[in-house]
């Protein structure tokens, strides 16, 4: 394919020693990046399954999404001074869906408009992993492996850029938009799994958190005319190549990021820069996603995937105590987090679907665990309560919501890629403790069914520092083929 440049020029001005600064932090990046045993990288070559999807969309629910008071709502109690907190199931009443007999919370009406084309799974499980943490699950989701390892894990978006490569070589095919790596508690936990890990530099995300401001990540620095742009380029590399810390690198992880550097240069250099400009947008198909930076990014994640991104992360954002964190004033912090999701989720799937790309786009709607307003982790777990205020009985508003971590049974939807529509599987109880009671999905297996969606088996591995390592854990995962809408 033939790309055309743009010869626009951006307004930012950067300072005639920006190869010289740039070349010194690119020295030190390479001397501590990875493994040098990663040069002995060796594919574990196994047969791949046809694809039912060409891109992924994860809407990341960070903090711990309530799945009674969302997609998996049950006896419902209104709120009320002296209500036992044992009765408190549900803060939500359900609401009718697109497919008859299936019920979600109040305050979603968008998505329960468009759950005809979902596949709902209702016995999504997590392990305690010995501590319910934030950034120990969402590590574990998001790589598939319990921290700490001995190795750097590839996110999931890394595993399906190495394994498949791009669908267009211009734009990154790992996207992770919403989240702020800096300035927000957990900032260090988050980059531990935000990351290509052991694969290098050029399969780790491009991180956008502000999605309005993305098309600033991809123009070229300052004022710099088309002529300038490129020799700065071709003098980036002649300094690269006489870095005298070269012996001390990984070759393996060198490569990796020079070639980031070059996959960057090519995209700045192209006008498919203009997919991150959501201002670009005409306003009757920006406004349904509203103003939120939630709803923007996923406006931005079509435009990626229609660009030909594989992998893109949309997220609520996860900031200790903000957003589905809702250690205290659960309900009226849900009734604000329906109000971010609904819209432009439903927009989402329906502009995918009007555009004919819903059935080669994989969404993922999930979170790190559940909640529940008595039970920490599961019954029986040992896990200490985080920071939630014990009540027996309601007597003021912010108690009333679910609070505590729950990982006995969580909701995931799936939309497009193959999946089944209108299908519901898996069940909880009705009854506390809700617990998957039917069809249990533990990660791996919720992995290995994105994987095979993506045609990507679930027991592709690599040989690392000597020892394999699998997409799913040990290479274990098996796809839930009652999800697909052809067993094919």
């Amino acid at each position: 394919m033939r790309f055309e440049n743009d010869p626009t020029v951006p307004a930012s001005i950067v300072r005639r020693d920006f190869l010289r600064r740039l070349s010194a932090a690119t020295a030190g990046a390479l001397a501590c990046s990875a493994p040098r045993a990663l040069r002995g990288e060796q594919s574990l070559s196994v047969d791949q399954p046809a694809a039912t999807a060409d891109a992924c969309i994860l809407i990341w629910m960070g903090g711990g999404m309530a799945a009674p008071d969302t997609f998996d709502p049950k006896h419902y109690e209104p709120f009320r001074r002296g209500l036992p907190v044992s009765d408190m199931l549900s803060t939500f009443p359900a609401i009718d869906t697109s497919v008859s007999g299936l019920k979600i919370s109040r305050g979603l009406p968008q998505i329960a408009a468009v759950m005809d084309r979902a596949t709902l799974i209702r016995s999504a499980v997590q392990p305690d992993l010995g501590s319910i943490l934030h950034s120990r699950h969402q590590y574990h989701w998001h790589t598939g492996y319990v921290p700490p390892q001995t190795v750097a894990c590839p996110h999931l978006g890394a595993w399906i850029a190495k394994v498949l490569g791009p669908l267009n070589p211009v734009i990154p095919p790992f996207i992770n938009i919403g989240q702020r790596l800096e300035g927000v508690g957990e900032s260090d936990e988050l980059k531990a799994f935000t990351t290509g890990g052991f694969f290098g530099t050029e399969y780790g995300p491009m991180n956008l958190p502000y999605p309005a401001e993305a098309a600033q990540s991809v123009r070229p620095p300052g004022t710099m005319t088309r002529s300038r742009f490129v020799n700065r380029n071709r003098l980036f590399q002649k300094l690269v190549d006489q870095n005298p810390h070269r012996d001390f690198m990984s070759d393996y992880q060198q490569e990796s990021l020079l070639r980031s550097f070059d996959n960057a240069y090519r995209l700045l250099s192209s006008n498919y820069r203009d997919a991150f400009d959501i201002s670009l947008e005409p306003d009757e198909a920006r406004s349904p996603y509203g103003e939120t930076r939630f709803g923007q990014g996923c406006l931005l994640a079509r435009r990626l995937v229609e660009a030909g991104a594989r992998f893109v992360e949309v997220t609520t954002e996860y900031v200790p105590f903000l957003h589905w964190d809702t250690h205290n004033s659960g309900h009226e912090t849900l009734q604000r987090m329906h109000t971010e999701i609904d819209l432009p989720i439903a927009q989402l799937i329906r502009d995918l679907e009007h555009r004919g790309m819903l059935e080669r786009t994989l969404v993922v709607i999930a979170s790190e665990f559940s909640r529940d307003a008595l039970i920490e982790g599961v019954p029986g777990s040992s896990a200490a309560d985080q920071a939630t205020d014990q009540v027996e009985r309601i007597t003021e508003l912010k108690h009333y919501g679910l609070h505590r971590h729950f990982t006995g049974g969580t909701s995931v939807v799936l939309f497009g890629g193959g999946m089944k529509r209108g299908f519901v599987y898996g069940k909880t109880a009705d009854q506390r403790p809700l617990i998957a009671v039917e069809n249990p999905v533990p990660i791996a297996d919720l992995h290995a069914t994105i994987m095979t969606a993506m045609g990507i088996s679930p027991q592709t591995g690599f040989e690392i520092e000597g020892r394999p390592f699998y997409v799913t854990q040990d290479g274990k995962g098996q796809a839930v083929r009652e999800l697909f809408a052809s067993s094919t």
